[in-house]
């Protein structure tokens, strides 16, 4: 068989593309909502809110892509979602924009936006099979596109806030959806599925709900969505609300900004060196370095040293998380049936929404009733006690076995 990089190269193209519009929302919505209210407490609101139909619907959306395909949900999603974005800034060229419109608005937006990425993760071992890529370094590259965008979302975000406007910002939000749904549409690939699905016979209402079934039933995976669920709901608070928290007291959000792109500077390395990596250690290991080290990044920098110790924490923090969702990637894709791999992915998806907005608001009034230090220590100390949980576990060792699951083609999506 001929090698093919094209519908690598595109589905990265487009997943690029597609995260770099997700993370210019994250954020251009708060930035509209202080515009409108002066509040912060709304701000959060709006986003707490906008986000949730999108937690209900994402179970559906990994069904859809399991029974209509992974590229296929992938171009409309995207073009669906850009197509939906354009309504904020038509209605704010047209009446005055309201919390009210934007909690509307926004939740339109936001409903079909996970679809996207889910299925692109879905497709992974599809377009590597004709590049003739190992898994780990397809899920490296896929990864580590992910962390780029995520980090460049932002940085053009506050530049298109400041020369066109908050609400023209989603014009090009909505340029960058339109085009990853344009460029994933040329991709042309077979798709992989297993024979003789009994699950497809079934209603759609149990259909959705396999991917729980399919979760509690392969151990492995269980325990690495526990791993992330741990980072989700513990870690990532610390980021969204506690470091912002600190340099708002220190009148410096240029070493805010620094000490966040370190992280995510040194994430991309971890995820682009994952295959690397598992040449010398095996999937277990690598789990148990990053779910260890995070929590022993975070304890020195929980006691708030001075920044370029910070920065160094903020590196080490990087290195140890960027091999997990590569790994995590992997391990779902080796585990899991391809015909059930969207509802298992839907719900890692579920997970990295969800996770942030449960523990939010809690860890806002900690930092409030017992000041900084003390609330990023008890983090820190709860992402150590449970990452030390999820290493002994007794399931862990069996990420490193790699099940051959029986697959077959099916002609290219059209």
């Amino acid at each position: 068989m001929q090698r093919r990089v094209a519908p690598f190269v595109l589905t990265q193209l487009a997943s690029f593309m597609s995260v770099t519009a997700g993370s210019m929302v994250f954020i251009a919505i708060p930035w509209i909502a202080l515009e409108i209210s002066g509040s912060a407490a709304q701000a959060g609101l709006v986003v707490a809110l906008t986000a949730i139909p999108g937690l209900v619907v994402i179970p559906v959306i990994g069904s859809i892509i399991d029974k209509y395909g992974r590229r296929r949900v992938a171009v409309w999603a995207e073009i669906v979602t850009g197509a939906l974005t354009l309504l904020l800034p038509l209605v704010a060229s047209l009446w005055e924009l309201t919390i009210a419109w934007l909690v509307v608005l926004a939740t339109l937006k936001n409903v079909l936006a996970a679809a996207g990425p889910t299925a692109r993760k879905s497709l992974v071992p599809d377009i590597a099979v004709p590049a003739r890529m190992t898994l780990d370094r397809a899920n490296s590259i896929h990864e580590g596109v992910f962390a780029t965008g995520f980090a460049f979302g932002p940085a053009l975000a506050t530049f298109c806030i400041a020369t066109i406007g908050s609400a023209e910002t989603f014009i090009v939000v909505a340029a960058f959806a339109i085009s990853s749904g344009l460029v994933i549409s040329f991709v042309r690939v077979i798709e992989q599925h297993e024979p003789n699905d009994e699950t497809e016979k079934e209603p759609f209402y149990r259909y959705a709900m396999q991917g729980f079934k399919i979760l509690f039933a392969t151990p492995s995976v269980l325990v690495m969505m526990i791993a992330i669920s741990i980072l989700a709901v513990i870690y990532l608070p610390t980021e969204m609300v506690v470091l912002p928290a600190y340099y708002t007291s220190l009148g410096d959000p240029e070493g805010l900004g620094l000490l966040i792109s370190a992280m995510a500077a040194a994430s991309i390395i971890g995820a682009l060196f994952f295959e690397q990596i598992h040449k010398f250690l095996s999937y277990s290991a690598i789990l148990r370095i990053g779910i260890l080290g995070v929590p022993l990044a975070m304890l020195p920098m929980s006691q708030l040293p001075a920044q370029w110790a910070m920065l160094v924490g903020a590196l080490v923090l990087g290195l140890a998380w960027g091999p997990l969702l590569p790994l995590l990637n992997t391990v779902i894709q080796r585990k899991i049936p391809a015909n059930k791999r969207g509802r298992v992915f839907a719900l890692e998806m579920a997970i990295w929404n969800a996770g942030p907005l449960i523990s939010m608001v809690a860890v806002g009034s900690a930092v409030d009733g017992f000041g900084i230090r003390p609330t990023y220590t008890a983090l820190a100390l709860t992402v150590l006690t449970a990452g030390l949980l999820v290493s002994f576990n007794r399931h862990i060792k069996s990420i490193d076995a790699q099940e051959e699951i029986p697959i077959v083609g099916s002609p290219p999506s059209p």
